[in-house]
């Protein structure tokens, strides 16, 4: 906790009951994932970030600032100033970021959401495949199914 202290933290993490074991907060939907590893490091600046994409998909779908088909990943946070040091990463990284709002919107782009692989996926159940070279999402597109998102 202390070494990220004043820190910009990227959670990139998702909760899956069946792997993490069951965490009453997170099944009654009392708080984020985002919003919980915000309280356990309460001096650091919590951003969700990558986790929606397929790790793979980050490798081929990174373009330069302004292509026509670069993909646009979601990003929610609290301080907007960490916020804003996300979104010069992921475009340094080759990514346009779209706002998700604050943690405790972080849920719109968790598993199970319209914003969770889909949108990066060239199947129809938005499975990744080994061969699947992804397909870029822009923001319009991010922005569209974080709007679908809904809960419970």
């Amino acid at each position: 906790v202390a070494p990220l202290a004043g820190k910009v933290v990227l959670d990139t993490n998702n909760y899956y009951p069946e792997r993490d074991g069951q965490i009453a907060e997170l099944d009654t939907e009392k708080t984020t994932s985002s919003e919980l590893l915000q309280r356990h490091l309460p001096d650091a600046h919590v951003v969700k970030a990558f986790n929606n994409i397929f790790f793979l998909h980050l490798t081929v779908l990174a373009r330069p600032t302004g292509a026509a088909d670069r993909t646009a990943l979601p990003i929610a946070g609290d301080d907007p100033g960490a916020k804003a040091s996300a979104t010069r990463l992921l475009d340094l990284l080759g990514f346009d970021a779209v706002d998700g709002g604050t943690l405790a919107d972080s849920w719109r782009f968790q598993p199970g959401t319209p914003a969770y692989g889909i949108p990066y996926a060239q199947d129809p159940e938005g499975l990744a495949i080994a061969d699947d070279p992804g397909r870029s999402a822009d923001a319009a597109t991010l922005r569209t199914a974080l709007a679908a998102a809904t809960r419970g």
